[in-house]
């Protein structure tokens, strides 16, 4: 069905290829690689920090939702930057650029993380970075380009947009399964090369927009298009905005103000804080001006509102790249035959299913006007809302009353995706079109700017949810160290170093040097450089003749008691093979995990066997059903309200578009 769905689509495009310029098809394919290089990356970022560089499920969805909404910010300076001084094509390669250095560098990231994981690490924030800026100049300016190719009042617009949003989607639909079929393969060594896959199909889309730009970019009349803008000497000045330098200063320091309040109050982190504190100082900004009048007003609180629901859509609909990637590769049943489908594959799935089922919905909506049936703008996203909390529920019965070990079948997953789909073909095409008929014109690029802001901070609240993901064991910490820097030094006071506020929040009799072996019948061998690290630490004396064996200072209780369950050294990366030691605090509740390096380096790593269950709203989340009914009931109770104020809101649109014409 997948295979005949997009020959469908592929046929119907070369059909129309005489209809449109070929330089469309350049921007399909420049767009397509591109997405390719930004999806593949996304489908094993999470899986890369958890597996790799050790990041517990926390970090890794707290740091992958900052990526995704700070990309989401960054096309604001992109997009002023190509207006106003480079042009789009300029600004396209620069971009491109930057997220091939991106790409290569987490290419880097995973070539060291098994030599250094500091350096690993660095690396990865660095080519964050790169995509982050990369996005920011390439993504607002390639969309704008396809208008151009046609002239004014063109009816093969909307067609062309149609060609060039299923580039993007074959790009989706392909990326998680090349970059994750080389880099999801259950070893962490090969996730370099899905990085790899990932920066290579960026270079194809550079390289591909450079040799070509100039035959086929161009407009009906053979003029280039976004090349650098021409310096206007006049202005319009029935809706150019007056610069009030003063205002401007005293928004900034509320700005300020804000987001000290969600750091230190609220206690989000430093991106959180600043994306959350922009999204409501930024719409104040717009709507405090003096020279809206009411009508404007109505048409920019319509824009808001809108704006606000859609963050509850695109936050639980981005937990594709997070927790739902955890979902599947811990608890989903990925196998089929003697064949284990990677989790990255399941990310696959909303692309492939928008090119099924957007002609579908089309052809609906078509049918449902030719009746005057056709559901207006709110009301499609109030059921959009509504099918995403549907998935959401479904899911949950799913994975009700079952242990944490228990995986279940990848139709569930399947489904929920297919659900998500359908309520994205609701709402997405609805918010860019709203935004450009109701803004008024001097802030038509301010309230762009403001829609896109209202995604990233759906991106971020999705890394703050996924982060909320019910964990049996967390990771509380680490630190590396040579096997012989310790000396007379106890592991309590290395630890404390690292982490102090949660050694010291540990139960008095849980003393961290108190440790004991996870295994019996250990044999002492000869003084390598793991045994005079267990010198160095205190657990064990040096022998007194070359012969004789290890002595243990400390004396423990059992360690049967304490063995780690097969999921849980899951979790905790245990494999065979590696030279490692598993210890325990005497009441059992920390688990040391010590790793001698190839470096001549030593690894801890100290899991909580009993975290402390996180909490929403007042709500403890205990397990995986009643983390997937958070999103239930925030989905759910959105589209309850979105539906109930639809019509309101629909008629401030009618009235406004009256007024409009």
């Amino acid at each position: 069905m997948v295979a005949q769905s997009i020959k469908f689509n592929l046929v119907i495009i070369m059909r129309t290829s005489a209809k449109h310029p070929k330089g469309l098809y350049l921007l399909f394919f420049t767009e397509m690689w591109e997405r390719f290089s930004y999806y593949g990356m996304r489908a094993i970022f999470t899986l890369y920090m958890a597996k790799a560089l050790l990041f517990d499920k926390a970090l890794s969805s707290s740091i992958y939702g900052s990526y995704t909404g700070l990309v989401y910010l960054t096309p604001l300076i992109g997009g002023y930057v190509a207006d106003r001084y480079w042009g789009n094509r300029r600004s396209i390669l620069f971009g491109g650029v930057l997220m091939a250095i991106g790409q290569f560098l987490m290419f880097a990231s995973g070539n060291l993380y098994s030599v250094n994981l500091a350096t690993a690490s660095f690396l990865m924030y660095l080519g964050l970075g790169f995509l982050i800026f990369g996005n920011g100049f390439f993504k607002p300016n390639i969309s704008t380009m396809v208008g151009q190719l046609y002239p004014a009042n063109d009816k093969r617009v909307d067609s062309a947009f149609t060609i060039f949003y299923m580039g993007i989607n074959l790009g989706a639909f392909f990326a998680p399964l090349v970059c994750g079929g080389l880099g999801d393969t259950g070893n962490p060594a090969d996730f370099k090369w899905g990085f790899l896959a990932a920066g290579t199909g960026m270079i194809i889309s550079i390289l591909s927009f450079y040799l070509f730009k100039d035959k086929y970019i161009i407009t009906p009349e053979g003029k280039p298009i976004g090349a650098k803008p021409e310096k206007s000497s006049h202005s319009n000045t029935s809706t150019a905005v007056k610069i009030n330098v003063k205002q401007i200063l005293i928004w900034i320091m509320i700005e300020v103000i804000a987001w000290i309040f969600c750091k230190g109050v609220l206690g989000f982190d430093v991106i959180g804080a600043f994306i959350y504190s922009l999204g409501v100082v930024a719409p104040a900004y717009v709507i405090s001006d003096k020279s809206l009048n009411k009508i404007e007003k109505h048409r920019i609180w319509v824009i808001y509102i809108s704006a606000f629901f859609v963050i509850f859509f695109w936050a639980a609909f981005e937990q594709a790249g997070a927790s739902l990637t955890f979902f599947a590769e811990e608890q989903t049943n990925r196998q089929i035959g003697n064949t284990i489908i990677p989790a990255s594959f399941f990310q696959s799935i909303n692309a492939v299913a928008i090119v099924i089922f957007a002609p579908l919905f089309a052809i609906i909506w078509t049918e449902l006007a030719k009746r005057n049936l056709e559901p207006h703008s709110p009301l499609k996203q109030s059921i959009g809302l509504f099918l995403l909390a549907l998935g959401y529920l479904i899911i949950a019965f799913g994975v009700k009353g079952i242990s944490p070990e228990t995986k279940v079948s990848m139709l569930w997953l399947i489904t929920l995706y297919l659900l998500h789909t359908f309520g994205e073909l609701c709402l997405s095409p609805i918010g860019l079109s709203m935004v450009v008929k109701l803004a008024p014109i001097r802030f038509a690029s301010l309230l762009m700017g403001i829609w896109f802001l209202s995604t990233a901070m759906a991106n971020k609240f999705a890394g703050d949810l996924s982060a909320l993901y019910p964990d049996e064991i967390k990771q509380e910490g680490s630190i590396k160290m040579t096997a012989f820097s310790l000396k007379q030094d106890t592991l309590e006071s290395k630890i404390t170093k690292v982490d102090s506020n949660y050694v010291k929040s540990l139960p008095q009799e849980s003393k961290v040097w108190k440790l004991t072996r996870a295994s019996d019948g250990y044999k002492a061998p000869e003084i390598g450089i793991f045994e005079q690290f267990l010198i160095n630490l205190g657990i064990y004396q040096a022998p007194q003749k070359p012969k004789d064996s290890l002595q243990a200072i400390v004396q423990l209780p059992n360690v049967n008691n304490y063995k780690l369950s097969e999921y849980h050294r899951k979790l905790i990366g245990l494999r065979e093979g590696e030279n490692y030691r598993v210890y325990f605090s005497e009441d059992g509740l920390i688990a040391y995990l010590v790793r001698a390096k190839k470096d001549n380096t030593v690894e801890i790593q100290y899991w909580n066997l009993s975290p402390k269950k996180p909490r929403f709203v007042g709500f403890e989340i205990t397990n995986l059903y009643t983390f997937f009914m958070i999103f239930v009931f925030m989905a759910g109770a959105a589209s309850v309200i979105l539906f109930v104020i639809s019509k309101n809101l629909y008629n401030m649109m009618h009235e406004e578009v009256k007024d409009k014409e």
